[in-house]
């Protein structure tokens, strides 16, 4: 059973699977040239901001199947009550501010320090919860002996 945050946390998550979807319909039109997916307004990227935005699309969806895994591990994971929260909420916003860093990049250099703030929410997630997950189980141990 998960927590109850978990629950709302992943909740949200799962709600955002559509934005994904739309994301990849709009990638296929562009990539494409409006043969397939959808094609937004004319837009056309050079095969810079095309990688970006395969990039952009590929993070979003990796990182939120990662933020959806992460909420049952941080359940599991014995941490304070604020590092918990640091880490439940790390990789959904890595999921957002790097996949939003890559399509950004793609027009505006200036961007790219959402892929950095991405990036360190991200390693503090998996490093708290990492932790955690480690501390419980010595926990354990030291309670089995």
């Amino acid at each position: 059973m998960i927590s109850r945050e978990s629950q709302l946390v992943s909740g949200i998550l799962l709600l955002t699977v559509p934005t994904i979807m739309y994301g990849g319909l709009t990638l296929l039109g562009l990539l494409t040239q409006g043969t397939a997916g959808l094609a937004p307004g004319g837009l056309v990227l050079s095969d810079t901001q095309a990688s970006l935005w395969r990039a952009g699309h590929a993070h979003a969806g990796v990182l939120l199947l990662l933020a959806l895994l992460m909420q049952g591990l941080v359940d599991g994971a014995r941490l304070s009550p604020s590092a918990t929260w640091i880490a439940r909420l790390g990789a959904p916003v890595a999921a957002v501010t790097m996949s939003g860093g890559f399509f950004g990049l793609a027009f505006v250099p200036a961007f790219r320090w959402l892929l950095y703030l991405g990036g360190l929410s991200l390693l503090a997630s998996v490093v708290l919860t990492g932790i955690g997950l480690l501390r419980r189980s010595e926990s354990r141990n030291a309670e089995g002996t």
